[in-house]
């Protein structure tokens, strides 16, 4: 018969908020185990720091010039001034930053340093790089072609100041040699040098060589090249390195031998380009010779030594010829018409005086005879012509006529002579004028050609002294800011970060362990996992027992009694609707065997007896009869009753000793046929029976999913307390009394938690609360649970 008084939940499937307190108390409960975690994961991140390899940082700052690269830098600068014949290509921050990552560069810095090889010596757990603190050196000379391609280790073992032993890497001995002395090995002659003898190191020493590629690889790898900014030129060079003074040698170095470089890369093309002076001047002075040669022979073939000037010469002289000539032409004139006037006149007439050119014996001639012609016609005008003084001035003047006729004829000579070298002259003034313009274009066409080599040779002269200038004051390609500086605090592994991530471990390990551990654990573990998640009614639950055969007695107050004692009042509200005179029957099940429903079943009937009633305990598990671990039973009880006749029922009733009114009705021996038994009229005839001499009947029955033993008796009971135990029960089996109780097949059906651990949280402290004056134990709550309820009554 169903109770009205406990609502049945039809839609149990209600959403279940999120309740952080029972969260953490679900993880607060292993605190212990989160508190060693922690530990441990510090413990191992202190050991971490202490044995791991810190790396630190190194970095150098360099200023990149505004210079010139490239091949024909230093040629382009020498031959600035020929315009874009020559150019060259200005460097850049981009092109920079490759030369300094360049393969070539790193690898010329690892070679300086001899980084390939490594020296190491053990300490307690590991071994560490020495580099220049190092007991040992090793030098090699005349290397093997394969030298910078093998990788070798072999160790040192230092004897004496003067003597050690050479292993190889599995410590083998290979022979012994004095420090100082020349060793032949696969790689070449090596020598060992014991650098301080004074030194208590180790006196091992490991000596790595790594391949060359490999190195360089390693260091380029690690080598970050970075502007500071895009508007500067200036670059940032760091490296990450476990040994500081490797990284420091190293930034150092690279700048240096890139510096180096730039500077020989200068010298280099200045060097070219003076070489291509010098034989440029060499070739231009053999050629400037021939010009000059040319010019004198030119000169000399010619008879010239200026052509303008002699040509300017020329000309004059050929006018002044030309007006000679003409003069001598004119006074030719003269004379002729002179003549001819001297021919035709008488001694009565005047000769013109004046027009003779020549003002010498000539013109005195003329002069006398034109004297004595005036004085002959003075002296004819009084005298006749046979005057003698007439005649005799008439004998005159003929012997005068006749003289100046020969003085003009001798006068018409002398010019004609001179007019015929006047003109013969001016032929040859002609001749040479006439040669002038071919002189000219060919004294041009050489001068042109000295002028050429001649200024070329100036100007290679000029630049050559630039050149040399140039190479003995090349400026390196950059300049340093900072030099290399090593970081002393490492930035690799970081303390902080190491020992917030072991924290964070230590938290989070026992974390994700309980967090899968409780995803995968599917049992059932507090009434949490029961209430809302099916519709059967939860009556409550009961602690883990301290002793799994305990029997609740009178002065019990363990946590599980007050269990039993909240059980048997939630009880009485679920069977109120029993008539008074009639007892009120309670069915125990469970969905498997060992879930507690007989240690339930013993212990309630208790409670009820301690309560006045009287109560019966039967045993009707007659499969798996368990009454008898808890007390002391006679091996007869239902089965035999039920299997017999003409028997007495209550000759099979046991009192319980310690109790008033407590009788048990054992199971009995287990029938072969125990279905039968039960479907038998006799076990309706039992239950009318005993329900007339008792209060209260409490039945241990059968799990209900291994068989029907329950269920052909369930019409028997007033109420059924369905038994699951905590950690036991897989979750996905609650669907079995879900079923039972949409079903109806068990009457006033509830689910009672058993086996639960009150340390964990899953119970709810059933010992306190009741004073202490009673003897009662009082269990102390968790300190985290006395935490939040101090926080919850505060608030």
């Amino acid at each position: 018969m169903q109770n009205k008084n406990i609502p049945v939940i039809e839609n149990f499937e209600e959403e279940n908020s999120f309740n952080i307190k029972e969260q953490l108390e679900k993880y607060l409960v292993h605190l212990k185990w989160f508190v060693l975690s922690v530990f441990l994961f510090l413990i191992a991140a202190f050991l971490y720091l202490r044995y791991s390899t810190s790396e630190y940082s190194i970095s150098a700052t360099v200023l990149i010039k505004d210079d010139k690269k490239g091949g024909l830098s230093e040629l382009s600068s020498s031959f600035s001034d020929l315009g874009g014949m020559l150019g060259g290509v200005k460097s850049n921050v981009d092109n920079e930053i490759e030369i300094l990552k360049s393969r070539t560069l790193v690898e010329n810095t690892v070679k300086d340093l001899e980084l390939n090889i490594s020296y190491f010596q053990d300490g307690r757990l590991k071994s560490t790089e020495a580099y220049k603190k190092s007991p040992i050196k090793v030098n090699f000379f005349e290397k093997s072609e394969d030298f910078y391609q093998k990788d070798t280790t072999f160790i040192v073992e230092v004897l004496t100041p003067l003597k050690f032993n050479l292993l190889d890497f599995e410590k083998n001995k290979i022979g012994e040699f004095e420090f100082g002395k020349a060793i032949n090995s696969k790689l070449g002659k090596m020598v060992v040098i014991y650098k301080d003898k004074n030194s208590n190191s180790n006196k091992f020493t490991t000596v790595e060589l790594s391949a060359l590629e490999n190195v360089t690889n390693k260091y380029r790898t690690k080598l970050q090249v970075s502007p500071i900014s895009k508007m500067t030129s200036v670059l940032t060079l760091s490296i990450v390195d476990p040994v500081r003074e490797i990284g420091v040698d190293f930034l150092n170095t690279l700048i240096e031998k890139y510096n180096n470089d730039a500077i020989e890369d200068k010298n280099q093309v200045a060097k070219n380009t003076e070489n291509f002076i010098n034989k440029r001047l060499a070739r231009i002075i053999l050629e400037l010779d021939t010009v000059e040669g040319n010019i004198e022979t030119f000169k000399k073939v010619n008879r010239v030594t200026d052509i303008v000037s002699e040509a300017e010469l020329f000309l004059l002289s050929s006018k002044e010829y030309e007006k000679s000539s003409i003069e001598t032409e004119t006074k030719l004139n003269v004379v002729e018409e002179v003549l001819k006037l001297i021919r035709k006149s008488t001694n009565d007439d005047i000769i013109p005086a004046n027009i003779v050119p020549d003002g010498g014996e000539t013109s005195r001639l003329i002069q006398e005879y034109n004297q004595l012609v005036l004085d002959k016609q003075r002296i004819a005008k009084g005298a006749t012509a046979e005057n003698p003084l007439v005649i005799n001035l008439e004998q005159q003047l003929k012997g005068l006529r006749q003289s100046i006729i020969e003085s003009l004829k001798n006068l018409e000579l002398s010019l004609n002579i001179t007019q015929n070298d006047l003109r013969r002259q001016e032929g040859i003034l002609g001749g040479k004028i006439g040669e002038i313009p071919r002189q000219e274009r060919e004294g041009r066409n050489i001068g042109r050609k000295q002028q050429v080599k001649e200024a070329l040779y100036l100007y290679l002269l000029q630049k050559r002294e630039e050149n040399a200038i140039a190479l003995n004051v090349t400026a390196p390609n950059s300049k340093v800011i900072d030099e290399a500086y090593a970081s002393p605090i490492p930035v690799s592994p970081k303390s902080n970060i190491i020992y917030l991530a072991a924290l964070f471990l230590g938290v989070l390990v026992p974390f994700g362990i309980i967090y899968i551990y409780d995803l995968l654990d599917t049992k059932i573990k507090n009434r949490g996992d029961v209430e809302g998640k099916i519709a059967v009614p939860f009556i409550g639950d009961v602690p883990r027992s301290e002793s799994h055969e305990e029997l609740i007695q009178a002065n019990s107050r363990s946590s599980s009694a007050e269990a039993m004692r909240i059980i048997r009042t939630n009880l009485d509200f679920i069977v109120n609707q029993v008539p008074d005179g009639v007892a009120k029957t309670i069915f125990m099940t469970s969905t498997f065997p060992k879930e507690g429903k007989t240690f339930i079943s013993v212990n309630l009937a208790g409670t009820f007896a301690l309560s006045g009633k009287r109560v019966l305990l039967i045993g009707l598990d007659i499969r798996n009869p368990k009454l008898d671990e808890y007390m002391n039973l006679p091996n007869r009880g239902v089965t035999t009753y039920l299997s017999s006749k003409n028997v007495d029922l209550n000759d099979f009733l046991i009192k319980q000793e310690g109790y008033e009114h407590f009788y048990v009705l054992p199971a009995g021996m287990i029938p072969p046929n125990p279905a039968e038994l039960l479907m038998g009229a006799k076990v309706e005839t039992m239950f009318d029976t005993l329900k007339q001499q008792f209060d209260y009947i409490v039945v241990d029955t059968a799990p209900v999913s291994l068989v029907t033993d329950t269920l052909l008796i369930a019409k028997h009971a007033d109420a059924f307390i369905y038994v699951v135990r905590a950690n036991f029960l897989d979750k996905r089996m609650l669907r079995i009394p879900e079923t039972l109780y949409r079903e109806k097949k068990l009457p006033n059906m509830s689910i009672l938690l058993n086996d639960t651990d009150t340390k964990k949280g899953y119970g709810y402290g059933y010992g306190y609360g009741y004073g202490y004056g009673y003897g009662v134990d009082v269990t102390k709550e968790p300190w985290y649970k006395e935490l939040f309820n101090s926080m919850r009554k505060n608030s």
